[in-house]
C-alpha cells in the first residue's frame, strides 16, 4: 500500500488537489484522505502490487508529498 505521511510544508488544499489529480478520487475522498494524513499522520492512499505503489509514490514525490511503500500487513 501507498502511504502518506504529513509534512508541514504542503497546504491542505494542495494535498485534496494532488489526490484528486493523481488517482481520480471525488473532492469528498481526496479531503478525508487528507484529513486522515493532517489529523492522524498518515493516511492510505492507495494499493495493489508492489510495483504499482512504487509508481505512485514517484508520482506523489514529484508533487512534494512526503509518500513510502508499505507491505498490507503494517498499517
Amino acid at each position: 500500500m501507498t502511504i502518506v505521511w504529513n509534512d508541514p510544508v504542503n497546504l491542505m488544499s494542495y494535498v485534496t488537489y494532488v489526490f484528486q489529480t493523481v488517482f481520480g478520487y471525488t473532492r469528498e475522498k481526496a479531503e478525508k484522505l487528507m484529513l486522515d494524513v493532517h489529523h492522524k499522520g498518515k493516511a492510505v492512499v492507495s494499493s495493489g502490487t508492489r510495483e504499482e505503489m512504487e509508481r505512485d509514490v514517484q508520482i506523489l514525490h514529484s508533487y512534494g508529498l512526503w509518500a513510502t511503500v508499505q507491505p498490507d500487513s503494517v498499517k
